[in-house]
């Protein structure tokens, strides 16, 4: 549903709500209207629940709320608790936007984002995943600068002044940093697709001949632990750190590969932890982003929505958004849990 739309409908649900207690599960796309303690949002899509274990992670009338919409394509969203906003990033127009519940519009946070060059370019040149690190400073996977950068300003001053963590391998410049998580070890992981050069693989800047996964260790050494992904993505790791979970958004492979996460901070034993190369091109989306909820289960974007694992890979529902979905994030107590769609900024309440 269309932002214009919103505003008519607000005195509509309000009369719903006093008529009606109601709340079944969703169905068709912005076919209702659901309440917070500020602000009234249409909802679309629908949940798909294949498991009665689902029933302790999604209520069963979990709704998807359209939070904010307008985006060229939205991604990487994170949750600032001292602020209580989330921030999402837009990776074609170059921003950050962030987003505070009862707000019906997004705002800029911040700008540039992901390229700071002064040559004017096109693609995907913004930032992508975003993430804080144990200091609390902010973490950008910077497409157009293809480094992993560190914002020096403060949360709530946010200017577009970065410190380099990592922007290349061996003396040669990374592709574009896609994702990133930390481990308890305190290295920063992260993710090395071609999206966001201008012609992708067939880009002549691109200097590396694979797609890695690293690590940037806590002296800021950087390690390559695999190149035998095609198009490493989201990335997140099991509750104990055991375990490593990384997307590959390739349609002729769209997997999850799980690694176990020996001593040192490598990986060991790659296998695969879920396939839906069979869905593409049934419901859109490609494996993404994903984060891992603090009792093991994975919410990992795929085709068609969010699908949600748990540890031992059973697809127990999936979150039909409708779009193709880019990636989640949990609020502190992990009882919301965001995502970015295509052009909307999306929220849906978990127990």
């Amino acid at each position: 549903m269309r932002t214009q739309q919103l505003f008519p409908l607000l005195l509509i649900g309000l009369l719903a709500a006093c008529q009606n207690t109601d709340n079944g599960q969703s169905g068709d796309p912005a076919d209702t209207e659901t309440m917070d303690t500020t602000a009234t949002y249409a909802t679309t899509g629908s949940i798909e629940r294949l498991s009665p274990k689902l029933d302790a992670i999604l209520p069963t009338d979990a709704r998807i709320e359209i939070l904010a919409e307008g985006f060229e394509w939205s991604e990487g969203p994170l949750w600032l608790e001292d602020q209580q906003m989330v921030i999402f990033s837009d990776i074609p127009n170059n921003r950050i936007n962030s987003w505070k519940p009862g707000d019906q519009q997004a705002a800029v946070y911040l700008e540039p984002s992901g390229y700071t060059g002064e040559t004017g370019r096109g693609g995907e040149l913004g930032c992508n995943g975003l993430l804080l690190d144990p200091e609390g400073k902010l973490v950008l996977c910077q497409h157009g600068d293809r480094r992993i950068a560190r914002m020096d300003a403060l949360l709530d001053a946010p200017k577009s002044e970065f410190t380099t963590l990592a922007d290349n391998w061996q003396g040669k410049k990374l592709n574009s940093p896609n994702d990133a998580a930390y481990h308890a070890n305190g290295s920063l992981y992260f993710t090395d697709p071609p999206y966001g050069l201008e012609k992708r693989m067939d880009d002549p800047g691109k200097e590396i001949d694979f797609q890695g996964v690293y690590r940037i260790d806590p002296s800021g050494k950087l390690h390559l632990l695999t190149d035998e992904i095609t198009r490493p993505n989201g990335i997140g790791f099991s509750p104990d750190g055991k375990t490593a979970y990384v997307a590959s958004s390739d349609p002729d492979k769209a997997i999850w590969m799980a690694f176990d996460v020996n001593d040192a901070g490598d990986f060991e034993n790659g296998r695969i932890f879920y396939d839906v190369t069979d869905q593409v091109g049934q419901a859109p989306g490609l494996p993404d982003g994903l984060k891992v909820h603090s009792n093991g289960h994975i919410f990992a974007t795929g085709p068609g929505g969010v699908y949600i694992f748990s540890p031992e890979g059973e697809k127990l529902g999936l979150i039909r958004t409708g779009e193709a979905t880019a990636n989640c994030a949990f609020d502190t107590d992990e009882k919301t849990l965001y995502m970015t769609a295509d052009m909307y900024l999306l929220r849906v309440e978990l127990e």
